[in-house]
C-alpha cells in the first residue's frame, strides 16, 4: 500500500470506484471501511484521512465541486445569471466525463435511504451557493428572484443529469446548455443579441425580467 500515491486525484478516484463497486455488489451496510481500503490498495488510516467515512466517499466529488464553484463564482463575471449557468455546466461536465462511475454512484444512492437524504441536502447546498452569489453580485435583487433563479438552474441541471444517469445513452453538455438557455430566456435574462452602440438607446425588457437585472444592463450601457 502506498499512502503517498493516494494523494493524486486519479488515486482518489480509484478509491471511490472501488468503494462504489463494493457497495453495488454486496450492499452499503455490508461493506466495511477495511474492505474498501483493501480493494483500493490503501491503508485504513489513509482512507479515513482522505474521506472520513463511507458516506463521505460517495459524496467526495460534490465536496470538491462545491469548493471549485465557490472559487469560480468569486471571480468577476460580466453576467451573473450566465455565471450561475456556467457553474452548473461545470458540475455536469465533471460527471459526464465518467458516466459509468456516475451511474454506479447513482444506483448506490437510490438503494440507501441515508444516502438519499444526504443527496437532497447536497443539492440544496448548490442551490444556496447560487442564491447567495446572486444576492452579492446583484445588489438590490429581489430575494425571490435570487432564490427562484437558483432553484430553476438547479432543477434544470438535475433533470438533464438524470437523463445521463438513468440510461446508457450519451447526453452531451450541449443538451444542458440548451436547457439552461431556455431557462434564462423564460426568466428574461438571456442575452439574445448584442445591443447597438449609439448615442440614443431605447431599452425594452420583458416584464418578467428582475429589476436588478434591468438595472445591471442599463448600468453597463451608461458606463
Amino acid at each position: 500500500m502506498s499512502d503517498v500515491a493516494t494523494s493524486a486525484p486519479a488515486a482518489r478516484t480509484a478509491v471511490v470506484a472501488a468503494a462504489l463497486e463494493l457497495f453495488a455488489t454486496q450492499g452499503f451496510d455490508q461493506t466495511s471501511v477495511e474492505q474498501i481500503a483493501q480493494a483500493a490498495g490503501v491503508s485504513r488510516s489513509t482512507f479515513f484521512r482522505q474521506f472520513g467515512g463511507k458516506d463521505d466517499v460517495v459524496f467526495t466529488d460534490h465536496e470538491q465541486l462545491l469548493e471549485e464553484l465557490r472559487d469560480f463564482l468569486a471571480r468577476p463575471h460580466a453576467n451573473p445569471w450566465a455565471a450561475v449557468c456556467e457553474a452548473s455546466v461545470r458540475v455536469f461536465t465533471h460527471f459526464a466525463a465518467d458516466p459509468e462511475l456516475a451511474r454506479r454512484r447513482y444506483g448506490v444512492v437510490r438503494e440507501v435511504p441515508a444516502l438519499r437524504e444526504r443527496e437532497i441536502i447536497t443539492v440544496f447546498r448548490y442551490e444556496r451557493l447560487f442564491d447567495e452569489y446572486l444576492r452579492e453580485a446583484l445588489p438590490g435583487i429581489d430575494p425571490l428572484d435570487a432564490v427562484g433563479y437558483a432553484a430553476l438552474v438547479t432543477a434544470v441541471h438535475n433533470h438533464v443529469l438524470r437523463q445521463l444517469l438513468r440510461g446508457p445513452k450519451r447526453v452531451p453538455v450541449a443538451a444542458l446548455r440548451r436547457a439552461l438557455d431556455d431557462a434564462m430566456r423564460r426568466f428574461g435574462v438571456l442575452d439574445d443579441a448584442e445591443p447597438a452602440d449609439d448615442d440614443v438607446v431605447v431599452a425594452v425588457f420583458p416584464k418578467r425580467m428582475p429589476r436588478a437585472e434591468i438595472a445591471r444592463r442599463l448600468g453597463e450601457q451608461l458606463d
